[in-house]
């Protein structure tokens, strides 16, 4: 890895731990994290008391991977919001607090959080 590929990793981390210092995730309103890799998206609803992840999905999912044929990036990224708004529904998960993981609310980000929010979350 570049030396700036390095600075911007630990700088996206030194922001996210800003960020979890105010954002926590409750059992009656659990945390939305989201992990953005150069392909994929990743998101998860935990349960900070507890230490447990109630409900995931990512682009590599096999029924969200299903959907994303012909899509550009954040619209797959909205796809996973969607998908993962549905699961968290099933779970009896209705709001959640929104953690964006140290990116920039813009893009493929604030798509996810757009998706979710479609797909029924509160945040």
């Amino acid at each position: 890895m570049s030396k700036q590929t390095i600075k911007k990793r630990q700088s996206r981390i030194a922001r996210h731990s800003r960020v979890r210092a105010k954002v926590v995730g409750t059992p009656e309103r659990p945390r939305l994290n989201v992990f953005r890799s150069l392909l994929n998206m990743y998101a998860q609803v935990i349960d900070d008391a507890n230490g447990n992840t109630l409900v995931s999905a990512s682009t590599l999912d096999k029924d969200v991977a299903d959907q994303l044929e012909g899509k550009n990036k954040a619209e797959a990224a909205k796809v996973v919001g969607q998908v993962l708004a549905q699961r968290a529904k099933e779970a009896g998960i209705s709001k959640v607090v929104f953690d964006r993981g140290g990116y920039q609310y813009h893009g493929r980000v604030a798509a996810l959080a757009d998706g979710a929010r479609e797909g029924g979350l509160e945040f």
